[in-house]
């Protein structure tokens, strides 16, 4: 396998792993409160789509992280 599919098969299985993490933790979080009575679907959607922002970004970030990290020898050569 080259770099390029080992690195993209983490970076979809970081993706998918945060966004459920995200999803599975705003389950703690009461925002029926916030959201109008018999509106289930309207509140499972916004679920799924504030999740795919929270755990893109923090995925992201982590991936990010770990390259410049890894770049960091070059600073000493």
């Amino acid at each position: 396998m080259n770099f390029l599919g080992v690195q993209a098969l983490v970076t979809v299985v970081s993706h998918l792993f945060f966004v459920l993490l995200t999803f599975w933790a705003l389950k703690g979080i009461r925002i029926e409160k916030l959201l109008k009575k018999n509106n289930i679907g309207q509140a499972r959607v916004l679920y799924l789509f504030v999740s795919i922002t929270i755990g893109y970004t923090v995925s992201t970030f982590f991936m990010d992280f770990l390259l410049t990290s890894q770049n960091l020898i070059f600073l000493f050569y």
